[in-house]
């Protein structure tokens, strides 16, 4: 039961990063801050690319982290980008960073822009999620495995993952 003189204020999850993608025509939404209080933010395949170019010509100029993850059976497979802006750090202020989210349908097109023309340091990353989960990095320069045997069949980390009873390394002897 709710009195009538209470005021219920709405949380307000967007912050400055989502606000100025929004002010430069960017489709994002603002997700939940995450455990250490990083902006997070939600983005769509299409817009991945344009969306990091603009967050990188804004300072944003690390990719500190790319990799994915399974929300369950028949639930979305996740790519997941931390960027970070590194200048001359000091001790008394943190860095700004970002993560952004794109969430794919598993059963649907499991394909995203990479990347590496932006940041090097998405190759290894962006092949460790392709091996893993079996996302599609468009443009990436060297779209195979980087863990699993070229010819593994599946996406080992993905929750559907049905182990094999038995795999023979042919190259092995």
């Amino acid at each position: 039961m709710t009195n009538d003189s209470e005021i219920v204020v709405e949380e307000k999850i967007s912050g400055p990063i989502s606000d100025w993608l929004s002010n430069k025509g960017f489709e994002n939404i603002p997700l939940k801050e995450d455990h250490l209080g990083i902006e997070v933010i939600k983005i769509s395949p299409n817009n991945l690319l344009s969306i990091v170019e603009a967050l990188k010509n804004d300072g944003f100029n690390y990719l500190q982290c790319q990799g994915g993850y399974d929300e369950g059976p028949g639930l979305n497979i996740v790519c997941f980008y931390n960027l970070i802006e590194m200048n001359e750090l000091k001790e008394d202020i943190s860095p700004r960073e970002v993560r952004l989210k794109v969430f794919l349908d598993r059963n649907g097109d499991l394909t995203v822009p990479s990347l590496y023309s932006l940041f090097r340091g998405a190759d290894w990353q962006e092949r460790e999620t392709f091996d893993m989960y079996g996302v599609n990095f468009k443009g990436h320069p060297h779209p195979k495995r980087l863990l699993m045997p070229e010819d593994w069949k599946g996406w080992p980390l993905r929750k559907d993952y049905v182990q094999p009873d038995f795999y023979e390394m042919q190259d092995a002897y």
